[in-house]
């Protein structure tokens, strides 16, 4: 077998623009290609790249998730080194446009929600 590296992870969105901007806030990312439907964000050094491509068809997922609503497709975590610093990037995350979901599962993260509806959890596990 040979060795498989994840080149990137490619989000679907109405607004590809406004939701990159939303991560390179969050996270200190850099732009690395932009067009009217599709944005990647990298950070120097890091070999994975966080896409956001057009979806004019987008629907926020449910969270938590319910019978005959629309589903997440995978969501994003973040890893802060302790809780002071979760707890701080939550602040950041909130400043930046995210809001805390209403039903929350752990004091080990906190489920947090995107301006486009897609679920993220911080966390120090």
């Amino acid at each position: 077998m040979f060795p498989v590296v994840i080149n990137s992870v490619t989000v679907d969105c109405q607004s590809p623009k406004t939701l990159a901007d939303f991560y390179k806030n969050l996270l200190g990312w850099e732009t690395v290609s932009e067009s009217d439907d599709f944005v990647s964000l990298s950070t120097p050094g890091f070999p994975v790249r966080l896409g956001f491509q057009l979806n004019e068809d987008y629907t926020p997922p449910v969270w938590p998730e319910q019978a005959g609503q629309q589903q997440q497709m995978e969501h994003l975590d973040f890893k802060a080194a302790n809780r002071e610093e979760m707890l701080a990037l939550v602040q950041h995350a909130l400043t930046c446009g995210a809001y805390i979901a209403d039903d929350q599962f752990s004091e080990s993260w906190v489920v947090m929600i995107d301006p486009e509806g897609h679920p993220f959890c911080i966390d120090t596990l």
